[in-house]
């Protein structure tokens, strides 16, 4: 499937701003099953971009310098991706949790994808007790592992409720547990704890998922907005897996891939700093146009 992606993101500033910097993960990587064909940025009324590189993680990273008075900033990202990605079957044959933890502590790779980087608590997702005895039968040690990571979405996916009003951007893991409920965000951060917990390698992606539905299917949630979901790393063979426990079920032809990380520091879309005095107001829409195969 082609996708057009348009993320637009509308900054309004009470007053006048000196200067800022941000950085900007907002173009989609190359990953398993998906490849950029096209991408545009746009900046108004004026701003100066260079391409950064990424502290931690998998992202492209651009640098963006305000450095003339603006009341206003409009960034808008376009993208056109290609997606062909299998969703994925459990096995018999499948390594076990206790396998594949085993395969990630043993592993040389020194890249930003490799398991080793993921295996350990974040600074945004520490290990939670209570998390971890919750998850337990889930994530038997000696359960295949993508029969656990799809069991433990749909788990989440059953028992948390999605509640705009129920967490913050910065509400922690734990919190979010305690309240059963949250957005994607957190159902992502909840499912990383429970299964790094598990000595499992596991990493947060922010991504998108597609707007219009397949005829006679249900409309995601998560639309319209920026994603979030997991890849769990199923072991050498099997690599990089993608599970969206936010609508318990696998990372697949509707996921487009933007950014990879340890937890939501390593992937916001926009961050950086402001100087300037008065209240700020931002606005964000994203559409995922289907184009056809």
């Amino acid at each position: 499937m082609l996708y057009q992606i348009r993320h637009i993101t509308r900054f309004e500033y009470a007053r006048p701003v000196a200067f800022a910097r941000n950085n900007l993960r907002l173009q989609p990587i190359d990953w398993s099953g998906q490849k950029v064909e096209d991408y545009a940025l746009a900046i108004e009324p004026h701003g100066r971009t260079a391409p950064a590189r990424a502290e931690a993680g998998l992202a492209n990273v651009m640098r963006l310098v305000v450095d003339k008075p603006a009341r206003s900033l409009i960034i808008t990202s376009s993208a056109r991706v290609r997606v062909d990605r299998p969703v994925p079957m459990p096995r018999p044959s499948d390594p076990t949790i206790a396998e594949v933890g085993a395969a990630a502590r043993l592993s040389r790779d020194a890249s930003p994808a490799s398991p080793a980087a993921y295996l350990f608590p974040s600074p945004l997702i520490p290990l939670d007790r209570d998390i971890a005895a919750w998850s337990a039968a889930d994530l038997d040690s000696g359960r295949g592992v993508l029969e656990a990571a799809i069991g433990l979405a749909l788990r989440i996916q059953r028992e948390f409720a999605f509640d705009t009003d129920a967490t913050l951007v910065d509400t922690t893991p734990s919190e979010a547990f305690a309240k059963r409920g949250g957005v994607c965000q957190d159902f992502a951060q909840i499912m990383l704890s429970a299964l790094r917990a598990a000595g499992l390698p596991a990493a947060y992606v922010s991504g998108y998922i597609r707007t219009l539905p397949p005829p006679g299917r249900p409309r995601l949630v998560g639309a319209d907005a920026t994603h979030a979901w997991v890849l769990v790393w199923a072991g050498p063979d099997l690599g990089w897996v993608g599970v969206d426990p936010t609508n318990g079920i696998w990372m697949a032809g509707d996921h487009i891939v933007v950014a990879i990380g340890r937890d939501y520091a390593d992937v916001a879309p926009i961050d950086g700093i402001v100087l300037g005095s008065g209240a700020q107001n931002m606005q964000v829409s994203v559409d995922v146009e289907p184009l056809g195969d």
